[in-house]
Formats: C-alpha cells, structure tokens, sequence
C-alpha cells in the first residue's frame, strides 16, 4: 500500500499543475499540494516543483525551481517574459510564486512580497511609474526597497539566464 502511495504522489507531483493550468485553472491546485499524505514526505527533497532540479523547459513547465526558500527563476521560460525589458513586471501568483517582480535595469531585477502590507489583500497590483498601488484599497508602495513605505523585498541575483531569490 505504502508504494502505491509513493507512486500516486509521484504521479501527481508531475502531472497535476499542468492539467490543473491547462483545464481548471489556479484552484484546482489545491488537490496537488502536499497535505494529507504526509508520511510519505522525503525530508532530503526540499524541491517544490516536481522533482525538477534543472530550468529545461521540458521538465519544468512553470519556469522555476525552488530549493527551501530559494528560488531559481529561468528568465528565459516564457512565463517570465515580461521581466526582458527594463520596466517590464508581473505577478507571479498564477504560477504558484506570491511574488511581484520588477525589472529595474538591465542587470537587477527585484522581487517583492505579493501580500499588501495594510490589509494582507494580493493579487489587487498594479505599477504606476514606480509604485506598486494595491487596487482593494488603493494604497501605494515604493519599488526602491529602500523607504518605509516600500513593499518588503527579497534578495536577488542575475546568474547568467537565472534569477535567484532568496526570501
């Protein structure tokens, strides 16, 4: 029974978010997270995204892995081709990222928290100039990392095709 299991899981780590994507759209991913089946967890695997440790288009359909609490973005996946141009952002939530990303300049692109700090609402974005304005409750927030009334950011690094985020 105990393989059956592991092999279900398995299954469902490879196939589930895109027919979910594909045919019901973000909630229906909420069947495929891990939960209930948490006897077959493998504490040596920290990996989140089908057991894909590489950014190969093929064996990574969303574009990123994710290792603990870092995340290795493949910039060149079409999921992130708004972030090509300087100014260039996007939303990461329907992907399975709660994280707001701005290309800053040609070497830099940051990443912001998803959540609004006033009232925890996501997904409500949208940049104007330089800020961030939360739609629910059109507060606005500082791209520059730098102010009190920033939007709190991660780390991140450009490697190569890569972008690297740590939060």
């Amino acid at each position: 029974m105990k393989k059956k299991l592991e092999n279900r899981r398995e299954f469902l780590k490879k196939v589930c978010p895109t027919i979910a994507f594909a045919f019901f759209g973000l909630s229906f991913l909420e069947a495929c997270s891990s939960g209930d089946d948490s006897d077959n967890y493998n504490p040596g695997n920290d990996d989140q995204n089908g057991g894909s440790d590489n950014n190969d288009n093929n064996n990574n359909p969303l574009g990123y892995t994710s290792s603990g609490s870092v995340f290795t973005i493949d910039l060149n996946h079409p999921n992130f081709s708004n972030l090509s141009s300087v100014g260039g952002w996007m939303n990461g939530y329907s992907i399975g990222l709660s994280m707001l990303f701005l290309r800053i300049s040609s070497d830099h692109i940051q990443a912001y928290t998803n959540v609004c700090p006033h009232q925890g609402t996501q997904n409500q974005w949208q940049l104007i100039g330089s800020n961030f304005r939360c739609n629910s409750h059109n507060n606005t927030y500082d791209s520059s990392c730098e102010t009190s009334n920033s939007l709190p950011c991660f780390s991140t690094n450009i490697d190569g095709d890569n972008l690297i985020v740590a939060t």
